[in-house]
C-alpha cells in the first residue's frame, strides 16, 4: 500500500504518540507499505511553528529531511497538477495544507493517513 501521512500523523509518529490510531501505526511499521510525506508537511511544520503553534516540532522545523529520511520515508514534491487540483477543490473545506495532501493521494493513487473524518467528502481513501 502507499501510504500518504497527513503532518499530524507524520508528528505523532516522530513523538511516539499515543494520539497515532493502532491502525494507523501498524501500518506504517508494516514493510509492505510505502510511506510519504509530503513537502506540504514541511512547509506547514515549519510556519506552524514560527507562529508558536506547534512548539513541540522544533526539531523536526529544522531536521526536516534528515527526520523524514531517517525513518525511511519517501520524500513527495508538489506537482503544478496537484497544486492546481486543491485549488480547484468545489468542497468547503478550507484548509490548503489539506487540501494539498488530498489532492497529493487522490492523484498518486495513495491511501492519506489521518484522523480527519472531513477528508471523506473529497472521496480520498483515508486510514485511520
Amino acid at each position: 500500500m502507499r501510504l500518504l501521512l497527513d503532518t499530524h500523523a507524520l508528528v505523532w509518529w516522530l513523538d511516539d504518540s499515543v494520539e497515532l490510531s493502532r491502525e494507523a501505526d501498524a501500518a506504517i511499521r508494516d514493510p509492505a507499505n510505502d510511506i510519504w510525506v509530503s513537502a506540504v508537511s514541511a512547509f506547514e511544520i515549519a510556519q506552524k511553528h514560527r507562529l508558536g503553534k506547534l512548539p513541540s516540532a522544533a526539531r523536526l522545523a529544522r531536521n526536516f529531511d534528515s527526520d523524514v529520511m531517517a525513518e525511511g520515508f519517501l520524500a513527495l514534491s508538489i506537482s503544478p497538477g496537484e497544486a492546481r487540483l486543491a485549488g480547484a477543490m468545489l468542497n468547503p473545506h478550507r484548509d490548503p495544507f489539506d487540501r494539498m495532501l488530498i489532492a497529493q493521494a487522490l492523484l498518486n493513487d495513495m491511501t492519506l493517513v489521518s484522523n480527519e473524518k472531513l477528508f471523506d467528502g473529497f472521496g480520498v481513501a483515508r486510514l485511520w
